[in-house]
């Protein structure tokens, strides 16, 4: 068992064309959406929901995106739409994650939506703790109300929080860049009294590795 401070610290999100067979049986997909929507959610309102598509319902999102992507590009050609309808087919398995914002309530839409940004990266982290790999990706598709109607939401209102592919690594994860933790991490003792309110990090500030 993989301890969770170094499978946090290990996490690579793998390329989605790159993922490869098996992705998570159902079994272990059930733990892994578990595990993922056990996250903040202030009110109790699980502001986001996770669709589950499986290669049928990929062929027809792939569809939608070919489509779409046609009728906004006259001129494409067939190699370029032909991408566009392989694009949610890239991996084993999808998830479609949306939120579902309740406007008007006491909780701030801003906390429900970072609510649904967790069970994104929770995804992400239950999958490699299950021995797969994945990456979380919203690319145009998530921003077309098309696709969002077309998955059962409303456009006027809910949101697409991205797609998660899962599966199997292919090939070995390669490290990269990520930020000094004194480029980020600060120390704060007081309110800065100063025109200039910009981010200074202290000489105290923590050093990562």
């Amino acid at each position: 068992m993989m301890d969770a401070l170094d499978l946090m610290l290990g996490r690579r999100s793998a390329l989605a064309q790159t993922l490869t067979e098996p992705g998570p049986d159902d079994r272990l997909l059930a733990r892994i959406l578990r595990a993922a929507t056990r996250v903040p959610d202030h009110g109790k309102l699980a502001p986001w929901r996770i669709q589950i598509l499986r290669k049928p319902g990929q062929a027809r999102l792939g569809a939608l995106c070919a489509e779409l992507f046609a009728a906004a590009n006259p001129g494409a050609n067939d190699k370029q739409i032909a991408f566009e309808r392989q694009r949610p087919q890239r991996a084993p398995l999808l998830l479609a994650v949306t939120a579902k914002l309740r406007p008007g309530h006491k909780i701030p839409e801003h906390e429900q939506l970072l609510s649904g940004g967790a069970v994104c990266q929770s995804l992400l982290l239950a999958a490699e703790a299950a021995g797969f790999a994945g990456q979380w990706l919203t690319e145009w598709p998530a921003y077309r109300a098309e696709v969002v109607r077309a998955l059962g939401h409303d456009p006027a209102v809910d949101r697409m929080l991205g797609f998660v592919y899962l599966g199997s690594r292919s090939e070995p994860a390669a490290e990269r860049w990520r930020p000094d933790l004194a480029e980020v991490v600060g120390e704060w003792t007081g309110p800065v009294e100063t025109a200039a309110m910009g981010w200074t990090p202290p000489a105290g500030a923590l050093n990562g590795d």
